[in-house]
């Protein structure tokens, strides 16, 4: 890719997990709104693809320095239970808002570390879950895993709870780099427990790796995806390494020095995924790729892939419930988040009041823009009726895609915008002509990591 184009569109931008982005959403909290959503969505969607579970379970025995999720360190498991028993009163919250019994679609553990929890503690809350909901036949179920901490019980008592996909953090195989982001994880015991998890029938296996990383050198990443071939996950995710010391101060532990610099930084991007095009993966959506018969990228080629807090999924339930600190939910129409403090959010729950601290209802606007950055961010192009009302909204942007046009990443049609094959390492740039945020004078402040 032309060294030109990087460095001209390497520019801070959200990566569009939802729409409006978090720091565009409205100050005040509307509970009352949020609850009214959450009604309406489930009754649109519960009989019809069913619904989402997000559920955060924050704790890790140690920090990764380079890790910008909500986490509490602790090495006191005694906090397990109390955690599991506060999420499932939670969900008790959100039953007494619906009228009918859920039809749970999609389960997704994310952390911290799910796995810092014993098998018997997860058991304990999908058993929560499944006592008060209809599962799908469908339904797929996700964890994520450190390899260090997952032991063959994990995967066997998740695997008879009805998950079928585990997703493991490797970031990198580097000892050096391992060491200074203290995530040190020998390649021996990856592959343990990726044969473990095959073994056990696991369908598909995700590997998190992470470009841009303190150490980082071509030669590092050649190495690491040598070794990714060696263990061939069903899909893998290759994330731009947001460096934010003033919000996670735990990336102060190396500085700006150790980082490569932004040319540096995409050359291990563009290596990282010509060797994975090379063993025959995919390249599905930003930073996502897979191997031709994972259902991720078989739902890429149909057109039914889904971008949500998740990141790349194959369902696409208009309700998606997080349970746990800072989860967020998502109505299609709404937003909540989560309280992110483990004791004020547990001090809620007991006083049976939603741990809800900020919310987003959506504008008619708002959702036209988000329908369509969804759809290029998904299907790399989008198409409108020009009789909409919203549709006004196109000539605006249509300027703001000029240089992209000429430099034939975009192509623009009266109802439609397309993004090339060239252009698809920048569709987070053609998604930002269309945030109408972005372009307000007074918003611009807002901070969002680099777009490669």
């Amino acid at each position: 890719m032309a060294t030109s184009l990087i460095r001209k569109y390497n520019i801070p931008g959200p990566r569009y997990t939802s729409y409006p982005t978090v720091p565009f959403w409205k100050e005040e909290l509307d509970l009352d709104g949020w609850k009214a959503q959450i009604k309406n969505a489930f009754n649109l969607t519960n009989n019809d693809k069913g619904i989402s579970l997000y559920i955060h379970l924050p704790f890790c025995e140690s920090l990764c320095t380079y890790c910008g999720c909500t986490t509490r360190i602790t090495i006191n498991h005694a906090v397990e239970k109390p955690y599991i028993d506060t999420v499932l009163k939670e969900w008790k919250l959100y039953l007494d808002l619906f009228e009918d019994v859920p039809e749970i679609t999609e389960i997704h553990l994310g952390g911290g570390t799910p796995t810092f929890f014993s098998p018997e503690n997860l058991a304990g809350l999908i058993d929560g879950i499944r006592q008060t909901s209809v599962i799908r036949k469908d339904a797929e179920f996700g964890f994520e895993a450190h390899p260090n901490n997952t032991t063959e019980e994990h995967l066997k008592v998740l695997y008879d709870q009805g998950f079928r996909r585990v997703s493991f953090g490797i970031q990198d195989f580097d000892p050096k780099v391992q060491r200074i982001i203290n995530r040190v994880q020998t390649f021996e015991q990856v592959k343990k427990v990726v044969d473990q998890a095959r073994a056990i029938g696991y369908k598909s296996i995700n590997f998190d790796l992470i470009y841009g990383l303190p150490l980082q050198t071509q030669n590092s990443i050649q190495d690491t995806f040598e070794k990714v071939q060696k263990l061939t996950p069903d899909r893998i995710a290759f994330y731009s390494y947001a460096h934010v010391p003033w919000v996670k101060p735990g990336q102060r532990m190396f500085t700006e020095k150790d980082l490569p610099n932004n040319d540096e930084k995409r050359k291990l991007y563009e290596l990282g995924k010509q060797l994975l095009l090379d063993i025959g993966y995919k390249e599905l959506g930003m930073d996502h790729f897979a191997l031709p018969d994972d259902s991720l990228n078989l739902a890429a080629n149909n057109g039914t892939m889904h971008r949500n807090f998740m990141g790349y999924t194959t369902n696409h339930s208009l309700l998606s419930i997080g349970l746990g600190v800072s989860a967020i939910g998502d109505s299609w129409l709404g937003y909540g988040q989560n309280e992110k403090k483990v004791e004020v959010y547990k001090k809620a729950i007991e006083n049976k009041e939603f741990p809800i601290i900020k919310t987003h209802i959506l504008t008619q606007q708002e959702a036209f823009v988000r329908r369509h950055i969804t759809n290029l961010m998904c299907q790399f192009e989008t198409h409108w009726d020009l009789a909409d009302v919203n549709a006004e909204l196109f000539d605006e942007v249509k300027p703001r895609l000029k240089e992209m046009i000429a430099d034939d990443l975009v192509t623009f049609e009266p109802g439609c915008i397309e993004i090339t094959k060239k252009g698809m390492p920048f569709v987070r740039n053609a998604c930002m002509a269309l945030d109408i945020y972005l372009w307000n004078e007074s918003e611009k402040s807002k901070k969002f990591s680099l777009t490669i």
